[in-house]
């Protein structure tokens, strides 16, 4: 769906690159993630790959086309979910929808059928500027939704949500990707966001794009392959290679009662500090 090689940016003015010569490939149906702090070059990443930035170095291929030859025919493809709600505050829900679902050339959704994906469906009629922030976050789900995007770019898609309606939208992306086919490409700093939802995940910092693999496996190549049993107050460590056969670990159940045994999984999170040697922040 997407390769991008030797991607650089550099912002008009500015003395230094943004990004760094990126490489990677997005298959098709695939949810990817681009994952870092704020300032890392993901957003960046994420504005080339949507047009809003031009003038990038390297090659960018989107849907089978050099990204800069697509003209506006490219976002009849393409849904954006932005982080920061940018409606018409003195239209409804409904509206708003019904208008953005007019610039497009092709069919498009009912806006109502948009509304219930993302729970809004009861407020179809009250203005947008009496939304809470979390439901604007919503219609902007749901505004990307309309025209059933081949491809869908989401930044921060669970920012400012409480937990119920996170969960939410992240099973409606794994129902796009299941049902639709749809590919979706995900910037957040939520390493549980990338978890759940991402086949892939790439590890950016200061514009270099430091590794890229599945959650899974960047998980077992650094964590500890161990195993933690919890006995009352006294806790032991066995190695997980050869558990079965291991007679210390084995006298060790006999001998006690046993209240817990952990595998001592590392998370995303803790594996991303390893790799770059910092910490994710907002």
């Amino acid at each position: 769906m997407i390769t991008a090689k030797g991607l650089t940016y550099t912002y008009p003015g500015a003395q230094a690159q943004t990004l760094h010569g990126i490489d990677f490939e997005i298959a098709d149906g695939e949810i990817f993630g681009f994952l870092g702090p704020s300032g890392a070059g993901k957003s960046t990443t994420q504005k080339v790959l949507i047009g809003l930035l031009t003038g990038y170095g390297g090659q960018i291929q989107a849907m089978g086309r050099e990204l800069s030859s697509w003209g506006h025919q490219y976002y009849e493809h393409v849904g954006v979910c932005f982080e920061l709600p940018n409606h018409y505050r003195r239209l409804s829900a409904l509206e708003n929808l019904q208008h953005f679902g007019s610039l497009y050339q092709g069919a498009t959704r009912d806006p109502m059928e948009v509304l219930e994906l993302v729970n809004l469906g009861q407020d179809p009629h009250k203005r947008v500027s009496d939304f809470s922030k979390g439901m604007k976050i919503r219609l902007n789900v749901a505004r990307s939704l309309l025209h059933r995007p081949k491809l869908l770019f989401l930044d921060e898609p669970t920012s400012g949500l409480d937990p119920v309606n996170a969960r939410n939208i992240k099973d409606l992306v794994l129902k796009l990707r299941r049902d639709e086919g749809t590919t979706v490409f995900v910037t957040t700093h939520d390493m549980t966001v990338a978890d759940e939802l991402c086949d892939r995940v790439g590890f950016i910092t200061s514009g270099h794009l430091r590794t890229l693999d599945t959650p899974e496996a960047l998980k077992r190549r650094y964590g500890q392959r161990k195993v933690r049993v919890q006995s009352g107050q006294d806790t032991q460590e066995f190695p997980l290679d050869g558990l079965g056969q291991n007679t210390d670990f084995l006298d060790y159940l006999s001998a006690h009662p046993i209240d817990a045994i952990h595998s001592q999984e590392t998370t995303l999170e803790s594996v991303f500090i390893q790799v770059t040697g910092q910490e994710l922040r907002p």
